[in-house]
């Protein structure tokens, strides 16, 4: 049986991100050994999009094979969180239509997270 998801992110200075994962978001760690930092991040989703689509008279498409988002209860309150421990954020919050997001820049690497405040039910939230 399946327990968890194990998301990766590959990035150029692994101990800036790692130091940002654990002091900034403050997420519970665990070294798996030689400094190679697992972290725990609650619970999770996992979705299948298409990498083309039509949606409501917009269509789009992406070259992404893997994304990683992070979601939060309240958008503004936790980017202010989060700013104020010295997190960088890309662009302005935009409504998706499926939730309110940024772009958390991700220390050492030229990488951004999505963080979004969901507009659906999120089944990794429900009991």
């Amino acid at each position: 049986m399946i327990t968890a998801v194990h998301a990766l992110i590959y990035v150029e200075e692994p101990e800036l991100a790692r130091a940002f994962f654990r002091d900034v978001l403050e997420w519970p760690v665990s070294d798996s050994g030689g400094g190679w930092l697992i972290f725990k991040t609650g619970p999770s989703e996992f979705a299948a999009h298409p990498s083309s689509w039509e949606y409501e008279g917009q269509t789009g498409s992406t070259d992404q094979h893997f994304d990683v988002s992070l979601m939060c209860d309240d958008l503004e309150q936790t980017m202010a969180e989060l700013a104020a421990k010295g997190a960088e954020f890309a662009g302005e919050v935009v409504d998706q239509g499926w939730g309110i997001a940024a772009r958390l820049k991700v220390p050492g690497s030229s990488h951004e997270i999505t963080l979004y405040e969901p507009q659906y039910d999120p089944p990794a939230l429900s009991r």
